[in-house]
């Protein structure tokens, strides 16, 4: 049994990796505050306004296509610091005074980040966690990211308050971008301190680094058998990421794109990133609307938790078909509410609130625990690229078309196009998710050959 100090070792690094997902979470989530600001700052249509919002995926598209290469040859940890720098580039540049243009760009580079991140930091847990505890370990990342995501709509609902609405518009957006600057910097120094990938150390030879790093995780024993495992694996004929879908692990890659891409167009970040603007159309004022959005991202920290708690007990299929089954009922709902005008503004926030309620224990952090852990060691990084990069592509593909569809068809509809998506995320978990709760990385990797 591991002792306290080496599981408080194995937690220092998963909590700094996790400060990834909480850089995610805040960047991506912060546009939800300053939308409508800039909306009257820049005068934006539909088209334009989805695009303010979105832009930044195009940079995490970027990020996710590179991340995987990158962390191949520099490892994981490099990839981090540089994912961490974005950020804090990008922070600052939406600070100063700028044109539409300008704003885009730098919006750009902190999306880069954000792939970056996206891929390195459950990348990397997975690769230190010990099998029995990895699942909820790489859940820690989601909850990082929930808790950015709770953070900055605490952030922007206090720099809204601060001045008049027409401060807002001019200035008080910027703030709030240019406040991911200082967890930017955090993360940065706490990554001076964090270890190698042991994975990657043993893919480079560096076996007596990769060994040092197993005894803190595991004892002697244990920490022996997994280095043996990981040599052993490493060992076999090595493919490459073009081999990987003419061979068996070709599965595996469809299960870890489709999973990837049903985890977004079932709507997540319609809610996170337009929370005040939906509630708004039930007729609540700003400072509702803000304090709507906080209930939402508590709950969606809150129900992670349970997640965390319940991902090695009960396994990842079983929480992912309770999920998608119960945010295909919530939209039904809340399109419902729409359709019908329904005037009680409770029942939609308690049906949003339920939704998201069933995101956060399923898709939200098990969509990254399991493309973490499906593919073999020497393409983890690039096949997880592939992955991720399709649901940076989805992410993008719903907050660009989500202001259109919704002036178009009308919110009900709009709502129900994504319960349609959650229902097929359901029969996709029935039909092709296998369990994998329990077993190394490389056991995992054996299923597939």
């Amino acid at each position: 049994m591991n002792t306290p100090s080496k599981k408080s070792f194995l937690y220092k690094c998963t909590i700094v990796a996790a400060v990834g997902g909480f850089l995610f979470g805040y960047d991506t989530a912060v546009v939800s505050g300053a939308i409508g600001y800039m909306e009257t700052y820049f005068t934006l249509d539909a088209a334009a306004k989805g695009w303010a919002a979105s832009c930044a995926l195009i940079g995490c598209m970027l990020g996710a296509m590179v991340a995987g290469m990158l962390s191949d040859s520099w490892g994981r940890k490099k990839v981090l610091q540089l994912a961490a720098l974005a950020f804090a580039v990008s922070s600052l540049g939406i600070l100063i005074p700028m044109n539409f243009t300008g704003f885009i760009l730098f919006r750009l580079i902190g999306g880069i980040g954000i792939g970056l991140a996206s891929i390195l930091a459950p990348l990397y847990i997975s690769e230190i966690a010990p099998a029995e505890s990895r699942g909820r370990l790489v859940s820690i990342y989601q909850l990082g990211i929930v808790i950015g995501i709770l953070v900055i709509y605490f952030v922007n609902a206090g720099i809204a308050s601060l001045n008049s609405g027409e401060w807002n518009t001019h200035t008080g957006w910027r703030w709030m971008f240019g406040s991911g600057l200082l967890p930017s910097v955090i993360f940065l120094l706490l990554l001076i301190n964090v270890p190698e990938s042991p994975r990657w150390l043993v893919q480079k030879n560096q076996i007596a680094s990769a060994e040092a790093i197993l005894l803190k995780i595991n004892n002697a024993d244990v920490a022996a058998a997994e280095l043996a495992n990981i040599q052993a694996a490493i060992a076999e004929k090595q493919i490459s990421l073009s081999e990987l879908w003419s061979t068996g692990f070709r599965k595996a890659l469809i299960i870890g794109v489709i999973l990837a891409i049903l985890s977004q167009i079932t709507g997540i970040n319609v809610i996170m990133y337009y929370a005040p603007e939906i509630f708004k159309q039930t007729g609540a004022d700003t400072e509702s609307s803000f304090m709507q959005t906080i209930i939402v991202g508590t709950i969606n920290f809150l129900m992670t938790l349970v997640a965390i708690r319940y991902v090695d007990r009960w396994g990842r299929k079983k929480l992912l078909l309770i999920g998608s089954l119960g945010m295909a009922i919530c939209l039904l709902i809340v399109g419902a509410c729409f359709y019908y005008n329904i005037e009680q503004a409770w029942l939609l926030l308690v049906a949003i609130l339920a939704y998201i309620s069933f995101f956060a224990i399923s898709l939200g952090p098990l969509t990254f625990v399991v493309v973490s852990e499906i593919f073999p060691n020497p393409v983890r990084g690039r096949a997880m690229s592939v992955s991720i990069f399709f649901l940076w592509l989805s992410v993008y593909v719903v907050s660009q078309t989500f202001p259109m569809l919704l002036e178009s068809l009308g919110a009900a509809y709009t709502f129900w196009i994504y319960m349609i998506l959650s229902a097929v995320a359901f029969l996709f978990v029935v039909k092709f998710i296998p369990e994998t709760k329990g077993k190394s990385l490389e056991e995992i990797e054996h299923l597939w050959r």
